[in-house]
């Protein structure tokens, strides 16, 4: 549970926004959005199979611009 004290001679606006930035950070809207509805455990981890794939997908990616920088064979053309 999520909890903010208001000092005194604080505002009620600066504590919403605390109390927003907790909310985020505890990750509660998510969870509620998550649970929203009843999903199939193979759904659940189906969309986590994709999700592991699209990760290495970019992984890769990254990880050869890297190497397409660290051999000298950068995008910049020369003129």
């Amino acid at each position: 549970m999520v909890k903010v004290t208001i000092r005194k001679g604080q505002s009620v606006d600066k504590a919403l926004k605390i109390f927003k930035r907790k909310v985020k950070d505890s990750g509660l809207m998510l969870e509620l959005r998550e649970r929203s509805f009843y999903r199939k455990p193979s759904d659940i981890l189906r969309e986590k199979k994709k999700k592991a794939i699209l990760r290495n997908h970019y992984k890769k990616l990254k990880d050869l611009e890297q190497e397409k920088i660290l051999n000298g064979k950068g995008g910049h053309k020369k003129k």
